[in-house]
């Protein structure tokens, strides 16, 4: 009988946002692959972040683990907190000795459309999911630079898996703080995989497709079958976060995936469509007419641009 691969074996993660749906698949799959797992939950029972906090979330999954036979701690702070993110990668490097893995997904949702939206509804989507993604991965990237500047400059382990969305690919017209939110992740992974590659640092995003609380309203009309695999099951999504994490991975950084079940989508950086010179010093307003305006003539009314076309993907 062969031996399960685990790949993960002697590395430890965090996981945000793990106490339910797409953050609890993506906990139990790096630990069954090996690592030691600090679970994170805030624990509000309201998807847009309402409702008394409550350890029972990370408590249940850290338990999950334990039963299964690996290790796990569970950490039940505000990430979107600064202190309490400090407090999160502190128990992870005390607990284990290090942390060599950080996949970042804790986040909420409160929709309305750009006009009706509240200043609080907007402020609270950009704190919890942008704030609470650079909170964590401060304080990450400080341990990564201290471990290296212990070891003489030698690069050190460390792996990110932050978590973007389709909306700010596609646009998501009852989203604008959320796609605004997600479109800042990926710069913020972009700027972080740059800025820690000499320690041996990756930082990656994926677009997850899964159906969990956070987008019932998304997937209403793909019901869950009643037979066969369910492609939107977070349980697709997680074995792209566990090879992420993994030394096989080394190679891979500033990268923006789409995943769900069955498919992997390796999303290029923008690219330039057409351009356009002047036959001037500079543009003015005649030119700049006689040029765009033909361009866009065949253009819906309405339309916009979307990298859901490339993808072959469906507004939302």
């Amino acid at each position: 009988m062969s031996m399960p691969h685990r790949p993960l074996e002697g590395l430890s993660a965090i996981v945000t946002g793990a106490g339910r749906g797409l953050g609890r698949a993506e906990a139990l799959e790096l630990a069954r692959l090996g690592a030691d797992v600090v679970v994170n939950d805030f624990g509000r029972p309201g998807r847009d972040g309402s409702g008394a906090p409550s350890a029972a979330p990370a408590e249940q999954v850290a338990e999950e683990i334990r039963a299964a036979g690996g290790r796990a701690v569970a950490h039940t702070g505000d990430v979107a907190d600064f202190a309490q993110a400090r407090d999160l990668i502190t128990l992870a490097t005390t607990h284990y000795g290090k942390l060599d893995i950080l996949v970042n997904n804790a986040g909420i949702l409160r929709d309305r459309m750009v006009f009706s939206m509240t200043e609080d509804e907007w402020d609270s989507v950009i704190r919890v999911h942008l704030k609470g993604h650079f909170n964590t991965t401060h304080f990450a990237a400080a341990h990564w630079r201290d471990r290296s500047k212990a070891a003489g400059g030698e690069k050190v382990y460390g792996r990110i898996v932050n978590t973007s969305s389709e909306a700010f690919l596609a646009g998501s017209a009852g989203q604008p703080n959320y796609a605004a939110a997600k479109g800042g992740i990926v710069g913020l992974t972009t700027s972080t995989a740059l800025a820690l590659a000499k320690y041996g640092v990756t930082a990656n995003v994926i677009c997850p497709r899964a159906r969990t609380r956070m987008t019932e309203d998304v997937f209403a009309g793909f019901e869950q079958p009643a037979e066969g695999v369910d492609p939107l099951a977070p349980e697709h999504v997680a074995p792209l976060v566990g090879y992420l994490a993994s030394p096989a991975a080394a190679r891979i950084n500033g990268q923006l995936l789409v995943v769900h079940g069955g498919m992997v989508a390796i999303v290029e950086r923008p690219r330039v469509q057409a351009k356009f010179d002047s036959k001037q010093d500079t543009f003015n307003y005649d030119e700049l007419d006689a040029l765009l305006t033909p361009h866009y003539a065949d253009r819906p009314a309405g339309e916009t641009f979307a990298a859901a076309e490339v993808l072959g993907l469906k507004r939302q």
